[in-house]
């Protein structure tokens, strides 16, 4: 088996060495030492945007804010659900791997970044959820390897009662706020549940061969006459 061949680097707010990797055909970004993503395996991250964007090819003006770029394929994903008018926000805290997927990775999820549909922000998706208010139909998280920070310390507010009332204000009425990870955890639904969401860790693929399965979170804001019932 070919050695993988180092293709760039970088560190990430916390310090951690972010390295893009390639092998025969096959790209890695790992964050020190440990995998983050795989060019070959990313049914689960395109399950996330199906899912999570799930009804809204039909509506139009739909807003879907994704958190973490990857190599592109929960946006490409999504990209392919929503309407022509649709608006995407996608949020990326390291920059290199916005280069990387301008430069190097494109083409792997069909060059999403190149969609006039979407906007391209490099900061911190906490902040941008915290800023919003009922600004969005679909919230889709794909920045750790699932609700405990890997890529950020920070991130750590995401997967909190608080980051989460934060991300269910940030919702329009029966928004659905979408969460990716490679693990179950009974505590996080339990958690998204309390502030107010109906949730469910849905089974997915994470890859075409079938021979593993990720997680992913689907959490839906109440709607407008649930809200006013519990006002």
């Amino acid at each position: 088996m070919l050695p993988w061949k180092t293709l760039d680097r970088a560190l990430t707010s916390d310090g951690s060495d972010m390295v893009l990797s390639l092998r025969d055909n096959q790209y890695a970004i790992r964050v020190d030492g440990q995998e983050l993503m795989n060019s070959w395996c990313h049914t689960s991250e395109e399950k996330l945007a199906v899912h999570g964007c799930a009804g809204l090819a039909g509506k139009r003006g739909a807003r879907v804010l994704i958190g973490g770029l990857g190599m592109g394929f929960t946006a490409r994903a999504a990209l392919d659900v929503l309407g022509p008018d649709a608006e995407v926000e996608v949020i990326e805290l390291v920059g290199a791997v916005i280069r990387w997927n301008r430069e190097i990775l494109g083409n792997l999820a069909g060059k999403p970044l190149d969609d006039p549909r979407v906007r391209m922000i490099e900061g911190d998706v906490v902040d941008t959820i915290a800023c919003a208010d009922a600004r969005y139909d679909a919230i889709l998280l794909d920045v750790d390897n699932g609700p405990s920070a890997l890529t950020s310390f920070k991130n750590k507010r995401l997967y909190s009662s608080f980051g989460l009332v934060s991300a269910l204000g940030a919702l329009r009425p029966g928004g659905v706020l979408a969460v990716w990870s490679s693990f179950d955890d009974n505590q996080f639904t339990a958690r998204l549940r309390q502030v107010g969401f109906q949730a469910e860790a849905k089974r997915v693929h994470a890859d075409s061969g079938k021979s593993r399965r990720h997680v992913v979170w689907l959490a839906r804001a109440p709607s407008e006459r649930a809200r006013r019932r519990q006002a």
